[in-house]
């Protein structure tokens, strides 16, 4: 695994850039996963502004005049955060190397060269904007299409998201959100999709509402894209090692280089004894460990093993035994192999995303496509549950996950908004003219 690019750089191409330990592998997949969405759905705006299903909306905006005091004060901020810990991690880069995540997220850094850096900013932004002072400020009124708003709305999905997935997983994860609030709060990992998938739709639908956008052709267009960073978002819980992934498969334990080896049944209960104080920190019972034994069949022989289990050595969250041999802050496996479920769900994901964006010219009325997703994307996720590990509550004597009752929600709520999308289509296409 490779909880940031330093590591990643380092195993797959032997280059070894200390800086890049402050971008982690997770985050780095996260912003690739939002560019990839933003393509997708410009491609797909621009292509129904052609066919005039959707339309530019009159805008008047100010030209001319300096520069305001809020774009002053907001390039001083930027200038200040970025010269408080980029030129603070530079003079003490001895010690805060060693942790570079815990560097960016405390209150060390270089004071006097923030305020040197945001002076800087500040008077690149007054003296860029001096020519136009002496110009007086006019109203322009302009045309704004819906694909020109792409970036207003990746930037209010990211941060919307952001809040909904911390939120949704630490009221999922009451327990451990109690006994750290501030870590968990500020943790590079413990997301959940559903939650940032939920917060982000109701501020970009506010949003559209706001600035006239066809609400249904919007989310018609942005239900590939939403398939897509998807599955590059789990790309990133894959190669970090983010603790999302399956329960055990007690078909294969590790090795000592964290490697995985297919065993006979017995040795399951036997890898669990062998380490037993890693299995009683996780469970307080531990005759009752989820696990479900799958060897690989001989049909699959050409697939690795780790397509069937994994110890996720190096693993971001530092979860597991001790590796023999490892120096450093990631020196984890899990002692017996779990289910990759964010493989399973990259290979998933990718796929539906092919198929939305093969059926999106076909599918005319508005709305339907994006029913559509929710159904795919719930049947999706509903199935990966079985084997995932999450937190199950109970309720009146059955016990779903958080995502399995959301998933379950979004195919009935898919079903019903594509009958309900083509019954209203139906009555208006007979309505008299």
């Amino acid at each position: 695994m490779y909880p940031n690019l330093y590591y990643a750089l380092r195993d797959l191409l032997g280059l070894e850039i200390p800086v890049l330990k402050i971008f982690q592998t997770f985050g780095f997949f996260v912003a690739v996963a939002f560019l990839a969405a933003a393509y997708v759905l410009t491609r797909e705006l621009k292509r129904r502004e052609k066919m005039g299903l959707m339309l530019p909306v009159q805008e008047t905006i100010t030209v001319g005049g300096p520069a305001t005091r809020g774009e002053l004060i907001g390039n001083g901020v930027i200038g200040f955060l970025l010269g408080w810990k980029i030129i603070g991690l530079m003079l003490n880069w001895t010690a805060a190397s060693q942790d570079l995540q815990g560097y960016m997220l405390s209150g060390q850094g270089s004071f006097w060269a923030g305020l040197l850096v945001a002076a800087g900013f500040v008077y690149i932004k007054y003296n860029s904007n001096k020519k136009k002072k002496a110009t007086t400020p006019g109203k322009e009124v302009v045309s704004v299409w819906p694909h020109q708003r792409v970036p207003d709305i990746v930037v209010m999905a990211a941060i919307a998201g952001l809040i909904g997935a911390k939120i949704f997983h630490n009221l999922e994860n009451w327990n451990d959100f109690m006994q750290d609030p501030l870590g968990s709060l500020v943790s590079f990992s413990g997301l959940t999709f559903y939650g940032g998938l939920i917060v982000a739709t109701v501020v970009i639908l506010n949003y559209a509402r706001k600035k006239q956008i066809s609400i249904k052709q919007l989310i018609d267009s942005a239900a590939p894209a939403l398939m897509l960073a998807y599955g590059i978002g789990r790309m990133g819980c894959q190669f970090a090692g983010d603790g999302d992934w399956g329960i055990y498969n007690s078909a294969y334990i590790t090795d000592t280089t964290g490697r995985v080896v297919n065993v006979a049944p017995a040795e399951f209960n036997k890898a669990v004894q062998q380490n037993i104080a890693y299995f009683q920190q996780q469970y307080s019972d531990t005759s009752h460990i989820p696990h479900a034994a799958f060897s690989k069949p001989a049909a699959l022989g050409f697939l690795p093993d780790w397509f069937f289990a994994s110890g996720y050595p190096h693993n971001v969250i530092r979860e597991g035994v001790s590796l023999p041999g490892c120096d450093g802050q990631y020196c984890r496996v899990l002692p017996v192999g779990v289910y990759p479920t964010p493989l399973y769900e990259i290979i998933a994901c990718l796929l539906l995303f092919g198929v939305l964006w093969a059926i999106r010219r076909k599918v005319k009325i508005p709305g339907v496509l994006f029913g559509v997703y929710l159904v795919l994307n719930g049947i999706e996720r509903f199935f990966i549950e079985k084997i995932r590990v999450n937190t199950k509550y109970d309720i009146f004597g059955f016990h779903p996950t958080q995502a399995e009752i959301i998933s379950s929600l979004m195919v009935i709520g898919g079903i019903v908004f594509i009958w309900y999308c083509r019954k209203k289509n139906a009555a208006a296409v007979t309505l008299p003219r």
